[in-house]
């Protein structure tokens, strides 16, 4: 959950989101760097007369051409891994279908006979003390933890998006196609997001809420919502 005045992300909760800020650490190292060298040498020119034997040099050339060539491919190597990574699907433990609507979520288990829900916003006037206004849900969608979860998404109107920041997920709801992600939940913990797809008037009242819980504590909520 991110807090006021928080400059940095969300404290990741699966792989893939430590991958995407260690990258994103890693890119910020890289722009600073060259910003610090281009603040330099626009200095050093302010301030001393070049030549014309630096001005014309071949080899400074050089330098400039291979150098930013280095640089894209020391981005490159690291953001197409991660986005083989997210793109892997590998027999997945759980499958979620979350359907888009206007302005609520619906999720099915599919791997239960007689498991489905609406999830709406909680109103601010009936939300309980110590519930965060906006983000919290009548219905949460609960998950194993440490489990791969495959989440296939669609919408039932316009376009919506199911997003997580903290699992590191996001992905278009378009009507009429299916779009899968998933996801790893490494610790437990209740995870907060919001459709990210301007869908109309609500379009800013429809969050979403993932639980993470032990094995035995999913069998449980499963085995009594699914008795009701």
């Amino acid at each position: 959950m991110a807090n006021h005045s928080q400059l940095g992300f969300q404290d990741a909760s699966s792989p893939i989101m430590e991958e995407l800020v260690e990258f994103h650490d890693h890119a910020l190292i890289v722009a600073l760097t060259i910003c610090s060298l281009v603040l330099y040498l626009l200095a050093h020119m302010l301030m001393e007369k070049l030549s014309s034997n630096a001005v014309d040099a071949q080899e400074v050339e050089l330098i400039w051409t291979i150098l930013p060539a280095i640089v894209l491919v020391l981005l490159a190597l690291p953001s197409l891994q991660i986005l083989y990574m997210m793109d892997e699907i590998d027999e997945p433990d759980l499958t979620l279908k979350a359907i888009g609507h206007q302005w609520y979520w619906s999720y099915e288990y599919t791997d239960f006979k007689d498991l489905s829900f609406d999830s709406y916003m909680i109103p601010t006037a009936d939300l309980p003390n110590g519930h965060f206004r906006l983000l919290e849900v009548d219905h949460r969608v609960v998950v194993p933890m440490e489990s791969p979860i495959r989440v296939i998404i669609t919408a039932g109107d316009v376009l919506h998006s199911w997003a997580v920041p903290t699992l590191g997920v996001k992905t278009d709801a378009i009507p009429g196609r299916l779009n899968q992600t998933s996801f790893i939940a490494t610790r437990p913990g209740i995870f907060y997001g919001q459709c990210s797809e301007i869908c109309g008037a609500n379009h800013s009242y429809m969050p979403i809420v993932v639980e993470s819980t032990p094995l035995p504590h999913f069998e449980a909520w499963s085995s009594l919502l699914s008795s009701s």
